[in-house]
């Protein structure tokens, strides 16, 4: 079992990676580096190990699939996940690892917007994502992250261990995130300096199809984490719907005594009654959601165990 790990998911980096191992391993002397290579074309593996970090692979494509596996693989204290375009400074990485190690914190998270980011960055709309997607999941889940797609982040045993990764591409980070707010996991915001890619290094993020698969992670787990809030928001805008057509209707016949408008109140009826059963897959959903909480809760006293459990093993290996 590692004290720290540094992970670092790698495709066609060959520009900065070795830098990126080296600064690394100076900043963190008893860290083990691992970059894991993910179908890479340009002897970026090769340089990591020349750079004296542990290289694995990961064949499927997507960084999704590549934390999946470093996770799945790794036994480690603290991890420390960082890109490998050399965009985030290793100065930071001591800092984050005892926010971890001695402060308790299941995740850390590299904030580059309080910082540096709008200026060192040159893709407009990467800006302009970056704070859409942050307002929207601290409006949604009610948060307060500074930086929700940020690839420098450090991790407990208990989140690594816990986290169910679905997605398989870049979203991964919104994913992590959310996951971390709705399991009441103790997050910490550390301000980092960012630098924007180095020349002839380029950025695997394409920014609308990405972009709008973040979107579709960001809905997907609204509905899975906050069930009752979205059913009883959709059963609240069908109930408004069949309410404001239906008084006319209602008026109309208070006074003429007669009914004129049959299709309106046909579909005043079917409105009020989607509105009932939005309402009640809303409560269904949540109390499963809620059983889901409570059996969470039971799991994270495994993973506890779990890590002590290691944590005594390596010793014993130790003074052997």
């Amino acid at each position: 079992m590692d004290k720290i790990a540094v992970l670092i998911p790698c495709y066609n980096e060959s520009k900065t990676i070795k830098k990126v191992v080296t600064d690394f391993r100076e900043a963190l002397p008893e860290a083990v580096i691992y970059v894991y290579d993910n179908n890479s074309g340009d002897g970026t593996a090769e340089l990591a190990r020349e750079a004296g970090a542990v290289v694995r692979y990961e064949h499927q494509q997507g960084k999704g699939n590549v934390v999946r596996r470093m996770f799945q693989e790794i036994d480690a204290e603290c991890y420390i996940m960082v890109d490998g375009d050399d965009t985030y400074p290793a100065a930071n990485a001591r800092e984050m690892a005892d926010d971890v190690l001695y402060g308790s914190a299941d995740m850390v998270i590299g904030d580059r917007l309080s910082s540096t980011y709008f200026e060192e960055n040159k893709r407009p709309f990467h800006n302009f994502g970056n704070s859409f997607v942050r307002g929207s999941i601290n409006r949604m889940f009610g948060s307060d992250v500074r930086d929700i797609m940020t690839g420098y982040r450090a991790f407990s045993f208990r989140f690594v261990k816990s986290f169910p990764i679905i997605s398989k591409g870049f979203e991964i980070e919104t994913e992590m995130t959310i996951h971390a707010v709705d399991k009441n996991m103790s997050l910490t915001n550390r301000v980092i300096e960012y630098r924007d890619r180095p020349e002839g290094s380029t950025s695997k993020l394409n920014t609308i199809p990405d972009g709008l698969r973040v979107l579709n992670m960001i809905m997907h787990l609204y509905c899975d984490y906050k069930p009752f809030q979205l059913f009883g928001l959709v059963s609240l805008l069908l109930t408004l719907i069949a309410v404001f057509n239906f008084i006319p209707v209602f008026r109309m016949y208070m006074d003429t005594g007669l009914v004129q408008r049959f299709p309106t109140l046909i579909v005043c009826g079917f409105c009020a009654m989607a509105a009932v059963i939005s309402f009640a897959i809303g409560l269904i959903l949540g109390t499963f959601k809620h059983k889901e909480r409570r059996e969470f809760e039971f799991r994270l006293q495994i993973i506890d165990r779990w890590f002590k459990d290691l944590k005594d093993s390596y010793k014993g290996d130790t003074n052997k």
